[in-house]
């Protein structure tokens, strides 16, 4: 049982290492919201709500998260009674759509929340199996072919069990295929599109085929099926839906129209843990591989995809790159890290999300807050 009293949201500025670009722009900095739940019993737990600064990934954006928490979403949870974290979801959906990322990062925190006064992890409480889990890089669109070549082969090196490269009309083909012709045929890597293509460009995404990637990510609109199950059809490198997958229900017309063969589970993109499991579970039963990808998480962001990645149909590696690829210093400790092979341990030791908040780092970061009461 639980009883939300309290609730503070954050935003924070982290700058990244290195400038991040994909198909529909770059970033340099990123806005983070981050909430820290409070039980009626004395418990705590953070959480991370992974909008991005402008509405090119998600209709959402940090700036609609907040004023959506604070008016109509924590409301619904702070003084409620709360039996289980698997019955919020349904409390947060209730005549109210979309904004399905503040959603989770209310959701996610509640299933934290539990396992912190549980006394057990978060992945034990998710029914995660796994101790370790594999990891991929996910490589942004690079200025010229040699460097993406060059980082590729640094990643490959470094242990990384899969190469996650951005492509945009006119970087692609000739791009991946030169990081293929250098790193070998062995190499695990995959193209991510972001949406950049239509079916126009059905020929010119057939000559991916020949490069034997483990996937194709979200060439296509990112709210439509129809066309990624006639893509589909004209390949044989398997199709892997990310932005168009926003429930169980898009997962389930997936399969029914035959749109892709793979699924990147994104827990903050379909409204939380729930709503992750039930599609990971949908995708077992029906055969299809499952893997987690990021959204240039902080370090808090991170132990929510890492005890979600270790259910175990999540087979593929996962975007769960150590805190050091994206930031100089991190928000929590220990920062992430990965083992030569690319695996990255699923905290075992302590309750909830097994990472301490360095608090005068967020305190230092911190350009805005708002605390909210159960009334």
């Amino acid at each position: 049982m639980m009883r939300l009293d309290r609730i503070i949201l954050r935003e924070i500025r982290l700058p990244l290492r290195e400038p991040f670009r994909i198909s529909s722009g770059e970033m340099r900095e990123r806005r983070i919201l981050l909430l820290e739940l409070f039980d009626a019993d004395g418990a705590s737990t953070w959480s991370e709500c992974v909008v991005d600064d402008a509405p090119n990934y998600s209709p959402e954006t940090l700036d609609t998260a907040w004023p959506t928490i604070v008016r109509w979403l924590a409301p619904r949870l702070l003084g409620a009674e709360l039996d289980a974290p698997s019955g919020v979801h349904a409390r947060l959906e209730a005549d109210l759509r979309g904004h399905l990322m503040a959603k989770a990062a209310l959701e996610m925190g509640c299933w934290a929340l539990a396992a912190t006064k549980l006394g057990v992890p978060l992945s034990t409480l998710l029914g995660g199996t796994r101790t370790h889990i594999g990891t991929g890089i996910s490589l942004g669109i690079q200025r010229d072919i040699p460097t993406l070549v060059a980082k590729a082969t640094e990643a490959l090196a470094a242990g990384y069990q899969k190469v996650k490269i951005k492509i945009a009309p006119g970087r692609d083909v000739e791009w991946i295929s030169a990081v293929r012709a250098s790193c070998g045929a062995a190499a695990h890597l995959m193209a991510d599109a972001n949406n950049a293509y239509t079916l126009d460009d059905a020929d010119l995404l057939q000559r991916l085929d020949g490069l034997d990637l483990m996937m194709i990510e979200q060439p296509l609109a990112w709210d439509d099926l129809v066309r990624h199950a006639q893509l589909q059809r004209l390949l044989r490198t398997p199709l892997c839906l990310d932005e168009s997958i926003t429930s169980l229900e898009r997962a389930q017309d997936m399969v029914a129209l035959g749109a892709g063969r793979i699924i990147n589970i994104k827990p903050g993109r379909v409204g939380g843990f729930a709503q992750s499991i039930a599609i990971h579970d949908y995708a077992a039963d029906h055969g299809m591989p499952v893997w987690c990808g990021g959204m240039l998480e902080s370090g808090i962001g991170r132990a929510y995809n890492v005890a979600l990645a270790s259910l175990p149909n999540f087979t593929l590696p996962g975007d769960l790159s150590p805190s050091a690829r994206y930031w100089t210093q991190d928000i929590v400790a220990p920062e992430w890290t990965m083992d030569g092979t690319g695996m990255v341990a699923v905290p075992q030791s302590a309750p909830g999300i097994g990472v301490e908040v360095d608090r005068d780092r967020v305190r230092a970061l911190t350009v805005r807050s708002e605390e909210l009461r159960a009334t």
